[in-house]
């Protein structure tokens, strides 16, 4: 694992492969050669020669800066695999807080987005959280399951075990995330027990995990990987733990435009073929990141 991710919100841009793969090498042993998904992209990306990628740094071990200040993780691993299926350029740019990311891909600064997204109904159709119509949706190629993590301070003061637990306690969550939606839903729920939850929204993983061990609140809410990471890696892994087990796995997904059917139908069969081939496996393995794993990427998967 590389070390977690500065603070920072200077823009930057990655060119995570460059190489043009179109020799007639089969890449899952079906016969065919990196130049067919090649073929397959939409000329303006060939034209290009890149896909944009837009992402917030700020969820290690999904993606985060590296010691160089690169974009680093699963989700640049899985874009460079990608790029050398398709034979063009992958680069993330960093589009500051997760709450910019979406809203980024809908105003066109870049091609597609990932950055530890969750699939779900909403973002698909573009709802907000009260089912109001704010945007036209995206669609996504689902490539990873991952549940809800707490992080709880060293020995779990509090007791938490499951989201019921956060009654009458404080949660600290990113703010335009699922964990935000799913935190604001619990409150009302407390509110309704006599047990008020307050929820603190952040920006980034770094700022509520400072409000977890400032004691400011209870706990923090966020992707199960993300969890088990900073559990494992803040102060030594003396810092946090995480309370009771991974809860309601969804699958993250590349986010694309809903005009961009092409597109997302030939990132669909790339992912399938890093899946085919092992690189997929091979990448989740370096990662540590094998208990999400799925067997074959599909496109709107989520339910919820």
């Amino acid at each position: 694992m590389t070390s977690l991710p500065g603070r920072g919100r200077t823009a930057v841009t990655a060119v995570l492969s460059s190489a043009l793969l179109l020799s007639a090498c089969s890449a899952t042993g079906s016969g065919k050669s990196e130049a067919d998904l090649h073929d397959q992209l939409p000329e303006a990306v060939k034209k290009a020669g890149v896909i944009r990628v837009g992402a917030s740094l700020t969820a290690a071990p999904v993606i985060f800066r590296g010691t160089e200040g690169q974009p680093d993780g699963l989700d640049p691993d899985l874009g460079a695999a990608m790029a050398k299926v398709l034979g063009v350029k992958v680069e993330f740019q960093d589009a500051g807080p997760f709450s910019n990311v979406l809203p980024g891909l809908l105003d066109k600064k870049y091609d597609v987005a990932m950055s530890g997204i969750t699939d779900n109904l909403n973002r698909r159709q573009g709802l907000d959280k009260t089912g109001k119509q704010v945007n036209d949706g995206v669609d996504f190629v689902d490539y990873y399951m991952a549940g809800i993590g707490i992080m709880v301070g060293k020995g779990n003061p509090a007791k938490i075990a499951k989201i019921d637990d956060l009654c009458g306690h404080g949660v600290a969550v990113k703010k335009g995330t699922t964990h935000n939606d799913l935190a604001v839903r619990q409150k009302a729920v407390c509110d309704g027990q006599g047990k008020p939850l307050k929820v603190e929204e952040t920006t980034d993983d770094a700022g509520a995990m400072e409000e977890l061990r400032s004691g400011r609140v209870d706990a923090y809410v966020t992707d199960y990987p993300k969890a088990l990471y900073n559990s494992q890696t803040a102060a030594g892994g003396k810092a946090f733990d995480i309370a009771g087990p991974q809860l309601q796995p969804k699958p993250y997904g590349i986010a694309l435009r809903k005009s961009d059917q092409q597109l997302r139908d030939v990132l669909a069969k790339a992912m399938r073929r890093i899946v085919a081939d092992g690189t997929y496996d091979e990448i989740l393995n370096r990662r540590k990141l094998t208990v999400g794993a799925i067997q074959s990427p599909v496109v709107n998967g989520g339910t919820s």
